[in-house]
């Protein structure tokens, strides 16, 4: 038949295989890391080892190598883009949904834990403090579902000056609230200190406003 021929086979065996791969492949295009391309040539030769043989043109062959190249690729970037965002997107948990409590209130409950030695408590509710006092002082807009570390950051741009510490807070907050952390008084007595830190730090004036002083 027109555009076969009865010598070459569909399925190579493993020799004839890699001799095309490292033909096709060795040009420029795709010569930029030799160590891997030998890797997947010595892998994929591999899959020819005792399967049947047909009849193809060698140029068909190599286009299904290549073909086979580009799906591993997109395979391989479906796979591992979403492993590395959930690495850096590590949830947060929300600090106040449909918690009415002062400022005040989760102070006196945070020393009411403390006291007890229950210091998971303790944490939280002093971390809950601290983001209600700011909301409390207008600093930061009251939003239900905001998380520990987007308090944080709301906080920090209005008070620069604890904003690192703000972040460190949030993480601890996340850790004790998921159950990654066993803390204790120090943990506490950390977060007492940012709360009165937080409270005598003079905000920096809004963006929209300062442009209006100016």
């Amino acid at each position: 038949m027109p555009g076969l021929r009865g010598d070459v086979p569909v399925q190579p065996g493993a020799d004839e295989a890699r001799r095309w791969l490292v033909h096709e492949l060795a040009k420029p295009e795709y010569a930029q890391d030799p160590s891997l391309l030998e890797r997947f040539l010595d892998w994929f030769t591999g899959l020819f080892d005792g399967a049947p043989t047909l009849d193809l043109h060698r140029g068909l062959a190599a286009l299904a190598v290549v073909a086979v190249v580009v799906v591993v690729a997109v395979v391989a970037y479906r796979v591992a883009g979403p492993v590395r965002l959930s690495r850096k997107g590590a949830p947060s948990a929300v600090v106040l949904d449909e918690d009415d409590r002062s400022a005040a209130e989760l102070r006196a409950a945070a020393d009411s834990a403390a006291a007890a030695g229950d210091w998971a408590t303790a944490v939280l509710e002093r971390f809950r403090a601290v983001v209600r006092s700011l909301e409390e002082r207008a600093l930061v807009e009251p939003r239900p579902g905001r998380t520990a570390r987007e308090a944080a950051e709301a906080g920090g741009d209005r008070l620069p000056d604890v904003a690192a510490d703000l972040t460190t807070a949030a993480h601890l907050f996340d850790d004790v609230c998921y159950g990654k952390r066993t803390v204790g008084p120090d943990a506490d007595a950390s977060l007492r200190a940012l709360d009165a830190r937080a409270a005598a730090t003079r905000p920096t004036a809004r963006a929209g406003l300062a442009g209006v002083a100016s």
